[in-house]
């Protein structure tokens, strides 16, 4: 397959296999399995390209920006590719058991959605990380929107309808950002592709409105404290698969939009004062979830906060990559440490959910203190959930003490000590608001009358799987830093 149709292929091959499952009904596993081969086929023969020759790019219909749409992948965007391949499968094979045929050969109401709406997300997921033009972009945030959503509310349930109408709401407040930042900035330059835009915006008071509005949305998507309110009761009240994905994918789509547009699209809008306050806020998101984590007695909620404090530590890569207009070498650490935080944060979060959903399977529910003592009849998942712990806290030799690693060496360098210590608190943090479930895991005794469902190793050896990529992450982490540098912004390495 030649790199071109690969990269055109990645958004198209999940959207065609989202209406074949629509089709196929209870068959609807087997179109996903089908695209996870079409789709690993084609970032095998992209990621070669990219590694051998650069960034690889396509003008649709062969009219190029400012006329037609670009689709272009470099380094940044293979990883993320990969990635969302890698959770998608897991999630497929982990879902199977769930939302495949019934007893009586019919597939549920339930599977009949999950997997039309898995592959739609993942086609919008793909086409986020690819799409050079922001109105583009904008139609595929809804799509993942839309997608994210249903799943939220898949099984019907009042909390979960809840739950999904809040995310809604939320949603449509930073669409509607977004879509006013992209309208100001389309009536000034009369173009939305980001490399168009690079050389075009100015840094004055329409430019400057549009950042914000654009950031704003980009912010409310990511959940981003304060805008945070919708992520823990969707994420703690969707099926387990569901979360995997709402968690360890949904919030990166957002991000790398709102990445792209700081490093390659409006660089020259970045003042000192909103580089500090989108890493002031991401201090707070890395405080507030870890306080609110520590306070939960239910695992997916504790998992649920942890995603916002997660999410926090990337948007400390503004203030570490600003700066004086010189050349900094302490930028090009922040930025690859806040990729390498995204891709162990997917692994290792998608891991934990999966591993959540195991362990309520077994136990009835997700109270700490129905999961007590269930290391001794499913140590792969505990373990599972010990190694995606790891990888959260940032301890070595995980991806996260990679990320971790390179964004204190950059605060260090950059003079900005703060940011250091949000790091080392925020992953002191992680330690103990992980530490209680897995006390409760590890407990001798089991509650009283309650045994244990069977639980098969098929199934535990998923989460697993994803755990161990996520520990190889920081093992292996030479090949990914250095696939993440090709097609790198001048920004990340000259600084913001």
């Amino acid at each position: 397959m030649s790199a071109p149709l690969a990269l055109v292929a990645l958004p198209v091959l999940p959207l065609v296999g989202a209406l074949a499952a629509v089709l196929s009904g209870r068959w609807g596993g087997v179109a996903a399995g089908a695209v996870a081969a079409g789709v690993a086929g084609a970032l095998v023969a992209l990621t070669g390209a990219v590694a051998a020759g650069g960034p690889v790019r396509v003008d649709i219909g062969g009219w190029a920006p400012p006329l037609g749409i670009a689709l272009e992948a470099d380094g940044l965007a293979v990883a993320f590719l990969a990635l969302t391949a890698g959770v998608m499968a897991a999630v497929a094979a982990a879902a199977r058991p769930r939302f495949g045929a019934g007893p009586d050969g019919a597939a549920t109401r339930a599977g009949h959605a999950f997997w039309p709406l898995m592959l739609w997300l993942w086609a919008a997921m793909n086409l986020c990380f690819v799409s050079r033009d922001l109105f583009n972009l904008y139609v595929a945030l809804e799509l993942l929107t839309l997608a994210a959503v249903a799943l939220v509310a898949i099984e019907g349930r009042a909390e979960t309808l809840a739950a999904a109408l809040r995310y809604m709401i939320f949603a449509l407040m930073g669409s509607l950002l977004y879509l006013l930042g992209a309208v100001l900035l389309y009536a000034a330059h009369a173009t939305l592709d980001i490399g168009l835009l690079a050389l075009r915006v100015a840094p004055g008071p329409p430019d400057r409105v549009a950042m914000g509005l654009l950031t704003a949305g980009l912010a409310v998507k990511t959940a981003l404290f304060p805008f945070h309110a919708w992520l823990p009761p969707a994420h703690a009240g969707a099926p387990a698969p569901a979360s995997a994905l709402l968690s360890a994918l949904v919030p990166k789509a957002s991000f790398v939009i709102l990445w792209r547009l700081w490093f390659e699209a409006l660089p020259d809008l970045a003042a000192p004062l909103v580089l500090a306050l989108l890493g002031g806020l991401g201090a707070a998101a890395v405080l507030y979830g870890s306080v609110l984590a520590l306070m939960q007695d239910r695992l997916k909620l504790i998992v649920a906060y942890s995603t916002v404090a997660q999410v926090g530590y990337l948007f400390l890569v503004f203030p570490l990559a600003g700066g004086a207009a010189a050349a900094q070498p302490w930028s090009a650490g922040a930025w690859s440490g806040a990729g390498f935080h995204a891709l162990s944060h997917g692994l290792a979060k998608a891991a934990m959910f999966l591993c959540a959903g195991l362990l309520m399977t077994a136990a009835g529910g997700d109270r700490l203190a129905q999961l007590r003592g269930l290391a001794r009849a499913m140590p792969m998942t505990v373990f599972a959930f010990g190694l995606a712990a790891v990888a959260l806290t940032g301890l070595p030799p995980s991806g996260g003490f990679t990320a971790k690693y390179l964004m204190m060496t950059s605060a260090f360098a950059a003079g900005q000590p703060l940011w250091a210590a949000v790091l080392v608190l925020g992953g002191l943090l992680a330690a103990a608001y992980l530490y209680r479930p897995m006390a409760h895991l590890m407990a001798r005794e089991r509650p009283e009358g309650a045994a244990p469902v069977a639980v098969s190793r098929a199934a535990q050896a998923v989460p697993l799987a994803l755990a161990l990529l996520a520990i190889g992450l920081g093992i292996a982490s030479a090949p990914v830093h250095a696939l993440m540098q090709i097609g790198r912004p001048g920004a990340a390495e000259e600084g913001l």
